[in-house]
């Protein structure tokens, strides 16, 4: 049962305790902002940057997926420890304390004389990134709970959400066409330093009034569990799903996960009270969530390949084609949550975000070698960005809507490890599907200069019928779990509490 509390009629000893960043709402949108592009951009503005840093520091072709893979499994192995802190210590100082970490591991690896000192930067932006992240969406939830102005911000917070990949593409290519790739990992301490300015100024912090003690059982074993997942589909990409290592990750991980749902349960301080994932809304937000990152990828990947190495698009160029995508996201994901939100059911729009998603892999089943960016790739494109949009801007809001202000933390960290757990399952498999796909078209064509183009072309056109049959699946067992109707939120009400 939702209850709202007016501000007109409740009695003053009822109210709700005053909201210290109403008035300062929207400058603390923009710092958050600033914050959750840092984030999202890190994953893939290094990627760009690999072959050059390779070169430079003088590490193998097998090593170079560690880069990538030590900031993925630090960030989603500890993401629910950090949401779970920003509840209880405060998110104001959590905030600011990712902040601080996450510059002084990028400028650690920006200055990087070694493989190792590299990935140990990686890794600790991942674990710094995980204190910050869901500490950044806590805040967003409980800044705005006037519904209208609610939908707004969850809007732009959802189109830099779903923009950041390509903008870090983009960026990724100009700073190591023009300056040095390490350049991108520099970079981070002006939005962290613009971010921290910002946070000091206009953030108050309000820890738990409830203070309960850190479920420790929990913790061990959902880090641990989350940790193994994300390495277990990491390795399986070079080493294959039959390898011992895969296969003995991925069963550590599913045994771990289902011993913390049990602690969870019994548990007097759970550190992810199952009351957050058990409402048919906000189980299936989390839900779109993990299909949007998982399917996402095989534009990102596969696409970024497809151009560069079939086209012959440079790193700067690569991420320009990704801009029209990016800003029909950045459109579709406004006018979703200003527009649409307060009248369409989510279980309309959710769903049908996915489902143009999948359209969009569809269209891009059809490249070849000769296609054209403008006539094969820009529509598909496009038609991704208003998937994304819609699917981002409403699943993000719905996954914190009506959550209790003591959970907001988790509640948030829960849509960031969605998205993270997704984007590693999603590139471990589409990978696999790829390279298999690959071999067998080189096995029945002969290897010759022009079949190993159309093998390379093969794999990503069957990695795309993979991506939309991934969307296509989300779209329909969304639309199953969705409850019909529009969540009630009072548009006067000054502060939203659930019974």
């Amino acid at each position: 049962m939702t209850l709202t509390i007016d501000r007109e009629v409740a009695a003053p000893q009822s109210a709700a305790p005053h909201n210290p960043h109403h008035e300062r709402r929207w400058l603390i949108l923009a710092v958050l902002g600033i914050a959750q592009l840092m984030v999202v951009l890190d994953a893939t503005v290094v990627n760009i940057a690999l072959p050059t840093a390779q070169h430079a520091l003088g590490f193998s072709d097998n090593a170079r997926q560690w880069v990538v893979t030590a900031y993925a499994l630090a960030f989603g192995s500890l993401l629910l420890i950090g949401g779970r802190l920003a509840d209880l210590v405060g998110r104001k100082r959590m905030f600011l304390v990712g902040l601080v970490g996450f510059a002084a591991a990028s400028a650690l690896g920006g200055a990087a004389t070694s493989f190792a000192m590299l990935v140990t930067a990686r890794a600790m932006q991942g674990a710094f990134g995980a204190l910050l992240a869901p500490a950044a969406l806590a805040l967003l939830t409980t800044t705005f709970t006037h519904a209208q102005e609610r939908g707004r911000a969850f809007g732009i917070y959802g189109a830099i959400a779903g923009a950041g990949a390509a903008i870090g593409l983009l960026l990724g290519g100009l700073l190591t066409e023009y300056a040095s790739w390490r350049a991108t990992m520099f970079v981070n301490l002006v939005f962290a330093a613009v971010a921290f300015i910002g946070g000091t100024i206009l953030l108050h912090n309000q820890p738990s009034v409830h203070r309960p003690k850190l479920d420790w059982p929990g913790t061990v074993t959902v880090s641990a569990g989350l940790f193994a997942l994300v390495f277990g589909f990491s390795h399986a990409e070079t080493a294959g799903w039959g390898n011992p290592v895969t296969v003995g990750s991925l069963a550590a991980a599913a045994a771990l996960l289902v011993s913390f749902v049990v602690i969870q349960t019994r548990s007097p301080h759970p550190l992810l009270p199952m009351r957050v994932v058990l409402d048919r809304n906000r189980g299936g937000a989390f839900l779109a969530m993990f299909t949007a990152a998982a399917g996402m990828f095989g534009i990102f990947l596969f696409l970024t390949y497809y151009l560069q190495q079939t086209l012959d698009y440079s790193a700067v160029s690569t991420g320009l084609a990704f801009l029209p995508m990016s800003g029909v996201l950045v459109i579709t994901a406004a006018t979703v949550s200003a527009v649409l939100t307060p009248r369409i059911s989510p279980k309309i729009l959710i769903p049908a975000g996915l489902g143009l998603s999948a359209v969009s892999m569809y269209l891009l089943t059809g490249l070849t070698v000769s296609s054209s960016y403008t006539s094969a790739v820009l529509p598909a494109t496009l038609l991704m960005g208003m998937g994304m949009g819609a699917t981002f801007a409403s699943a993000m809001s719905l996954a914190t809507l009506g959550v209790d202000s003591d959970d907001a933390g988790v509640a948030s960290a829960m849509v960031n490890t969605m998205q993270q757990v997704g984007g590693s399952v999603g590139t471990a498999l589409l990978n696999t599907i790829a390279a298999t796909a690959a071999g067998h078209f080189i096995a029945t064509h002969g290897l010759r200069p022009a079949t190993i183009a159309g093998a390379a072309v093969h794999s990503y056109t069957v990695a795309f019928w993979w991506s939309a049959a991934i969307f296509a699946a989300g779209a329909v067992v969304t639309f199953v779990l969705l409850r019909p109707g529009v969540p009630q939120i009072d548009p006067d009400a000054e502060v939203l509490v659930v019974l």
